[in-house]
């Protein structure tokens, strides 16, 4: 399940106030990276360096990209070489995009042991299973790739949101992470949105307010303020 069907789900009429945060994520979610992870990569990339071109996927179609010959080569490649890291990474995000998610999870499991020094490994894990809505065990792979890179603002807010999605909220602990986001980017729009959503959950209307503030103080025309200030002004009502 991706995020925008998670949110919708749990939050409500607030999802659409986190779809900024997923669409400004969702390049990196459906190639299982980041900028920090996958360097090599151009920002429009979903697949992994040095990959023949297959820019007229339609990424929706799963089916049809299983039965490319270039996917088809990857994944076998992957079963006959086991110690190869490369092709068990590249293999994983195949898995994923095709949503062979147990796949996924064996070969890019297979690429951490091989490199246990990489973070692109971890943060993949933590993709997939914030995708399967394991939102402990994403929780578990994002912090040890934050150990790596605790800079990264899209894994961070990432890490955030799992204790937003779970089944008992921990709304502090996840302020707590969006407010590490916003000391590296104190105008990260996505973050400020995610940080809101989490004080009008939590109940916090001051708090909620104020980051609000900041929002049209950054960008007075954001489309998720008039929604923001709703929520803010039902808390208590519902």
């Amino acid at each position: 399940m991706n995020k925008e069907n998670i949110m919708f789900g749990i939050i409500g009429l607030v999802a659409g106030l986190v779809i900024g945060f997923v669409a400004a994520n969702s390049v990196n979610r459906n190639a299982m990276t980041s900028s920090t992870e996958m360097s090599g990569m151009s920002q429009n990339s979903n697949v992994p360096p040095g990959h023949p071109d297959i820019s007229g996927m339609n990424p929706q179609s799963p089916d049809a990209m299983a039965n490319m010959p270039q996917v088809k080569e990857a994944l076998q490649k992957a079963k006959d070489a086991p110690n190869d890291y490369d092709a068990q990474l590249k293999a994983a995000l195949f898995y994923y995009q095709i949503n062979k998610l147990d796949e996924a999870i064996e070969t890019v499991t297979r690429a951490n042991k091989l490199k246990p020094e990489e973070v692109q490994p971890l943060v993949v894990l933590g993709n997939i299973y914030f995708d399967m809505e394991k939102y402990e065990d994403a929780e578990k792979w994002y912090a040890e790739a934050l150990k790596k890179t605790p800079d990264d603002i899209s894994v961070r807010t990432d890490f955030g949101l799992t204790f937003v999605l779970r089944g008992s909220p921990n709304y502090d602990r996840a302020i707590e992470e969006f407010d590490k986001s916003l000391k590296i980017d104190p105008k990260h729009l996505q973050t400020l949105q995610n940080l809101t959503v989490a004080y009008t959950k939590k109940g916090d209307a001051a708090n909620a307010k104020a980051t609000l503030a900041k929002i049209s103080e950054i960008d007075a025309t954001n489309a998720s303020i008039a929604k923001l200030q709703t929520e803010i002004d039902n808390i208590g009502k519902k």
